[in-house]
């Protein structure tokens, strides 16, 4: 697989929201991604959205397009004809994922009548379908659900990838050497799993506290420190968020990511400016 570089948009809830997520697709062309892809909202709130847009990119621009799918609110049933619906619209690729509980990644998990419980049957149904290439979540700081046995996170993907899993792109992180320990316990099992990181550009503290803390993704101390001392001042923590983006990206090149993944969060001038920052605008 050779490296990729992408982009993450979440389904805007208004015609205001639209239009931002449409500028920043414009602002982001230019940069050739190889893929977009489009997320669902906490307990598949934001499924008809999703569809929508993820068709609405393929079709309006040249940029592969990965179109997220979870198990939340669906039946099995309704997700092949979700299936159906993204072949028909072109989109090849789609993220496999369980999802959030409508309470978020902490609450309880309640499988929807006739559905599924675990991602793996998503994957499973999707290569029935012959159609699609299948990426799947991975979690260098481990999965909420497994409590830190990150033994039974490299089972899960395993399984995944027997089944017919091709890619994973991760949960925003900002330990690298986390990163590193999963992909070689995966490599050591005999994984030929591309782990693709997933960087998230901070541009504003409370949200990422909030990410953070539904995600169960550490935020190490030093880290926590540096924005506390400019965390009123906008444009100092998105400086301060595009150097350590920067800082980490390039090491995770320097270890031999297969790519980087940005969650964009709707917004274009973070990732634009680490593209520049790492020379790649121009591939």
């Amino acid at each position: 697989m050779a490296r990729t570089y992408s982009f993450e948009f979440f389904p805007p809830k208004d015609p205001a929201g639209e239009e931002r997520l449409w500028a920043a697709m414009t602002a982001l062309e230019p940069l050739s991604p190889d893929f977009i892809s489009v997320t669902y909202g906490a307990g598949g709130s934001t499924r008809e959205r999703t569809i929508r847009i993820t068709e609405e990119i393929t079709s309006r621009t040249h940029i592969p397009t990965v179109a997220h799918l979870t198990c939340v609110g669906s039946t099995r049933a309704e997700l092949s004809e979700i299936l159906g619906h993204y072949r028909d619209a072109g989109i090849k690729s789609i993220l496999a994922l369980r999802g959030d509980p409508t309470g978020g990644p902490t609450a309880p998990w309640i499988p929807t009548a006739g559905g599924f419980n675990h991602a793996d049957e998503l994957v499973a149904l999707a290569a029935a379908t012959g159609d699609f290439t299948i990426g799947v979540a991975a979690f260098p700081d481990g999965h909420p659900a497994s409590h830190g046995n990150l033994e039974q996170d490299i089972d899960v993907l395993l399984h995944k990838e027997e089944l017919g899993a091709t890619f994973a792109t991760t949960q925003f992180f900002f330990e690298v050497s986390h990163w590193k320990s999963l992909v070689e316990k995966l490599a050591a099992r005999g994984s030929k799993l591309p782990i693709i990181p997933g960087i998230l550009p901070v541009t504003n503290v409370k949200q990422l506290v909030r990410m953070a803390e539904l995600g169960g993704t550490p935020i190490p101390s030093a880290i926590r420190e540096r924005f506390a001392l400019v965390e009123d001042q906008p444009e100092s923590v998105k400086a301060l968020g595009i150097e350590i983006a920067t800082q980490m990206c390039r090491e995770l090149l320097d270890a031999g990511a297969p790519g980087l993944h940005f969650y964009t969060m709707n917004s274009s001038t973070a990732s634009r400016e680490i593209y520049i920052n790492l020379g790649i605008e121009n591939r």
